[in-house]
């Protein structure tokens, strides 16, 4: 049988690890437009929505939201900017160390961005 410090020790690690699995919380990002464009450099704050999360970039003077499905592992957004009609997908990965990095497409494109979020 486990002592009751090997216990709370096994739980300590197992809450430390799901909590960086878990999408939610800020980051700082990083990426290029599609087609090998233009960089940029912004924030993500991605929070628990019941069973989706709710995905809210701000990148320059431009905020875009976005409703994501997913697990641990894989994240899916379909995102919108505020102010413009622009749509698009973005399906992220998680690595190790609870950062996160993709590729992107605005709704009517052909080539793919790529994105990086470090988690704060």
């Amino acid at each position: 049988m486990f002592r009751p410090g090997v216990v709370a020790l096994l739980g300590l690690l197992l809450s430390v690890s799901l909590a960086f699995a878990d999408p939610v919380g800020a980051y700082d990002v990083e990426g290029s437009d599609p087609g090998g464009g233009a960089t940029y450099r912004g924030t993500v704050e991605v929070a628990r929505t019941g069973e989706t999360y709710q995905v809210i970039w701000t990148i320059e003077d431009a905020t875009y939201t976005g409703t994501a499905i997913g697990n641990d592992n894989v994240l899916s957004v379909v995102y919108a900017s505020a102010g413009s009609t622009q749509t698009g997908l973005a399906v992220y990965s998680r690595e190790q160390g609870g950062d996160w990095a993709g590729f992107w497409t605005p709704s009517d494109g052909t080539t793919l961005g790529k994105e990086r979020w470090h988690r704060r």
